[in-house]
């Protein structure tokens, strides 16, 4: 029986070009970054220039990049995607993340990842597109351990999984609330989020059981403490949420998750790290420093209630304690929580988060920009902490390989290896006359120090041996040095692949021969490729329709029933049919209790 090794990744998301070049810094393996086309963030696009850097400075580490193109497509659009398509393969991206079919048809020459977008969450669904041509699939977030660990265990395609950031409560690409308040389409790349506003819970006949809570706002994910049984379970690639966040989050986030995911690496032998370097940070990774709604396991440990937040769907922050006296302006804390002036405060008020800054701190005395509804007693909270993000901003980051370096002397060369952690290398030889070292001893340790010195160069030059030491200047060692570490960086991207280019497995059949308006077949190209692979009967996808009046908006394993107490098969209190209701909209709640899941049905 063979042994195989799997390379982990870390996967980063990036906002813009320097957004890519801070997780690379910081120990991503991969990254993911929307262009200008066809991204579910239309607030993080980019040009193919820009993300052309940003592959060219990934690929010197290893590093991958992969494109999002994860929204649907129009019929007038086909070819319009196509050629955003080809522009990212042409700029050398590792892979596109994609939602709709019809990029399986355009010929591309590059990996293809089924994204979140595509409802991975069943095993027939993953295999199915492990056996249409996938390389990689990105599962569901409302997905329990075990079921993580039955798709991993029955399928052999890469399995990506979130481990951080904010949770779509519905499943994804299958969610339509956005769209039936507006024209903005989640799976069109410009999702409102509406389940972060507040609803009325009620029985659509004038009863209100909640009024005016985030009723469908769930905290945030925050797997690091489960990153080994996630190994375990057999993912491979851990992707951090947060294309629109700011640089302290990427950059504090993605240390945090590179230090416990090497901690676990380090445990398993069958588990490598996907790309090279280690990352030289000047701070203290601390994840409830930057923003968070609460960051819990959400549905990992399987169903149940306490994932939502109904009072805010704001970041609340780390606690800092309860105030004991309030007087003149200013206010007392317990505890012994170190505030500064700048630092922004959160509490819950009226059952709403209502957040201020601090304007001084003077001894146990801090005064608020606003000292209104700060009692006695009230909980408060920090959700920006001035000094830890002046230092994350501030630190000088730095990602090294580690690279040792073999110098031959001959009496008209010098020739020089260098040979990082990952087994690349490079030669080269100068012609140089050397004479006898009148001193082989105080000359070795004088070309020692030339070539450990690496300066700005992405190596770390750990280990020098010198054979047959000669004597020569050390300027022309220096010269030999740059030239050296210079090729060695060359041949690193030389040798950077991006995989076998996407290639449609024909005889691969569809688990479903139905497909519905939740399935989102936008164009005639997707249209096609489903019914190639088996699939006989085809609606157009909601997204094209005029209204979503009377069609399910929602579906999601979270259950408003379960986080209240009044689950239907627990013998509840309040019975009959539940409605959340905002101004003028009105969406009925169904219940499936056999799966456990909710849906939301758009009434009017």
């Amino acid at each position: 029986m063979s042994f195989r090794v799997r390379n982990i990744e870390l996967l980063a998301p990036a906002k813009e070009l320097q957004s890519a070049v801070d997780a690379v810094d910081c120990g991503a393996d991969a990254v993911y970054i929307g262009a200008a086309q066809f991204g579910a963030r239309h607030a993080a696009t980019n040009s193919v220039e820009d993300i052309a850097k940003a592959v060219e400075y990934a690929h010197r580490f290893g590093v991958k990049v992969y494109a999002t193109l994860n929204t649907l497509i129009f019929d007038d659009e086909l070819q319009a995607a196509k050629a955003q398509a080809e522009a990212l393969v042409a700029a050398g991206v590792d892979a596109l993340i994609v939602q709709d079919m019809a990029y399986c048809r355009m010929g591309l020459d590059v990996p293809l990842h089924a994204s979140t977008q595509t409802a991975c969450s069943t095993v027939e669904q993953v295999r199915f597109f492990e056996d249409v041509g996938f390389e990689h699939a990105i599962l569901e977030r409302n997905l329990s351990r075990a079921e993580i660990e039955k798709i991993c265990s029955k399928t052999n395609i890469e399995i990506e999984a979130f481990i951080h950031g904010a949770i779509c409560v519905c499943h994804s690409g299958r969610c339509y609330l956005s769209r039936s308040m507006s024209e903005r389409s989640g799976n069109r790349g410009q999702c409102s989020q509406p389940c972060r506003l507040p609803y009325d819970l009620t029985d659509g006949a004038g009863t209100i059981f909640i009024k005016g809570k985030h009723l469908l706002s769930v905290t945030d994910l925050d797997l690091s403490q489960r990153i080994g049984q996630m190994l375990a379970a057999g993912v491979n690639s851990f992707k951090i949420e947060g294309r629109l966040k700011d640089r302290v989050y990427l950059r504090n986030v993605v240390s945090h998750y590179r230090r416990m995911l090497d901690e676990q690496i380090a445990l398993r032998s069958d588990c490598r790290r996907a790309s090279a370097g280690v990352s030289h940070i000047e701070f203290e990774p601390n994840t409830a420093k930057s923003f968070t709604r609460g960051g819990g396991t959400y549905l990992f440990d399987g169903k149940r209630a306490g994932v939502a937040s109904f009072d805010t769907p704001k970041a609340l922050g780390e606690r800092l304690g309860r105030v004991t006296k309030v007087a003149g302006g200013r206010f007392m804390l317990d505890g012994n929580q170190q505030i500064a002036t700048g630092d922004g405060i959160c509490f819950i008020t009226g059952g709403e988060a209502v957040g201020t800054n601090i304007n001084a701190v003077e001894g146990q005395w801090i005064t608020p920009n606003r000292i209104e509804d700060i009692k006695v007693g009230t909980e408060l909270y920090r959700n920006y902490d001035r000094l830890f993000s002046a230092a994350v901003e501030r630190s000088r980051i730095r990602r090294a390989i580690e690279t040792s370096v073999e110098v031959v002397f001959t009496e008209k060369a010098i020739t020089a290896t260098a040979t990082d952690c990952t087994g690349v290398s490079a030669s080269v030889t100068v012609d140089y006359v050397t004479d006898e070292a009148k001193n082989a001893e105080k000359m070795e340790s004088v070309v020692v120090e030339q070539m450990s010195k690496s300066g700005q160069t992405i190596f770390d030059v750990t280990r020098v041996d010198v054979l047959a030491v000669r004597f020569v200047p050390a300027s022309v060692v220096a010269a030999l040095r740059r030239e050296l570490l210079a090729a060695l960086e060359q041949q690193r991207v030389a040798t950077h692949s991006r995989g076998k280019g996407f290639e449609e497995n024909m005889s691969a059949q569809y688990p479903r021969r139905e497909l519905s308006e939740q399935d989102n077949v936008t164009n005639a190209v997707a249209r096609e490729f489903y019914g190639d692979h088996g699939v006989e009967s085809i609606a157009d996808g909601l997204d094209v329709e005029q209204t979503t009046v009377g069609h399910r908006v929602m579906v999601t394993d979270y259950c408003i029933r379960r986080e209240i107490g009044q689950c239907l098969l627990c013998k509840p209190t309040i019975t009959g049919e539940l409605f959340l209701e905002r101004g003028r909209k009105r969406y009925k709640l169904v219940f499936d209790c056999k799966k456990c899941q909710m849906s939301l049905i758009d009434t009017l």
